[in-house]
């Protein structure tokens, strides 16, 4: 059956979230004079990146909604019993700053630009949809999506099946006829591939973990057009 359709990630996929994250959250320590208390930009970024894992996987898993896992980091981080609209205005002003800094990876647009017309593209993340829509919106890329799907809406989150299965529902054809393209091995790949999507992973990296059994892994977004016209993925021949 022929990829008819590409299901993209968002945050470090097509857009550097982790490179805006950092930029973003150095900026505002600065301007909040907090920089000092973790010693180093460097600690207090990486605090901040396994805060945000672990309350995001609370999400994740439906423990918290989304507003309280945002609030949660922002108390974590400052170990303080930060009130509601403490952690709020924090988290605001980190916002600014962050949003700054955003911008589409460098092979963004040349691979959209190179699937155009041949594949119908969505968007499936673990976000919300408020969040994502407006980052795609001011990336300039919004339109290049026919749908966008979130797990704050859907109520389910990838590596589950039906989050997979929500974007093809929303495309309106089977698992096999879309690819599902993102930046985490399991979570992305191996997820989209137990739901019967063509699970390729985008390791921009080079980390050192094993490829998946049945997951395909790229280095950059440049090598996703050739991939997706192997014809072993039921792309047409071009051989009569």
């Amino acid at each position: 059956m022929p990829i008819k359709a590409v299901l993209w990630d968002i945050d470090d996929t097509i857009f550097d979230y982790a490179g805006a994250d950092t930029a973003g959250m150095h900026a505002h320590l600065l301007a909040e004079g907090a920089l000092a208390r973790y010693e180093t930009a460097e600690r207090a970024l990486g605090l901040w990146r396994e805060i945000t894992e672990r309350h995001w996987a609370r999400f994740g898993a439906g423990e918290v909604d989304f507003l309280t896992q945002r609030r949660d980091r922002v108390r974590d981080f400052f170990a303080a019993d930060l009130d509601d609209a403490e952690a709020d205005a924090w988290f605001e002003r980190y916002l600014g700053h962050y949003e700054a800094a955003w911008s589409l990876f460098p092979d963004t647009l040349p691979t959209l630009d190179a699937l155009a017309g041949r594949y119908r593209h969505a968007v499936l993340s673990n976000s919300a949809a408020m969040h994502q829509e407006r980052k795609l919106r001011v990336l300039g890329v919004r339109d290049r999506f026919e749908a966008m799907l979130c797990a704050v809406e859907l109520g389910v989150s990838k590596p589950a099946a039906e989050a997979f299965h929500a974007g093809c529902a929303a495309l309106a054809l089977e698992p096999a006829e879309i690819a599902y393209v993102g930046d985490q091995p399991e979570i992305d790949a191996r997820g989209a591939r137990d739901a019967g999507l063509l699970g390729i992973w985008l390791d921009r990296t080079g980390v050192d973990l094993p490829t998946p059994t049945g997951v395909h892994r790229i280095t950059s977004l440049a090598e996703l057009p050739a991939l997706l016209a192997d014809t072993r993925f039921g792309a047409p021949s071009t051989f009569g």
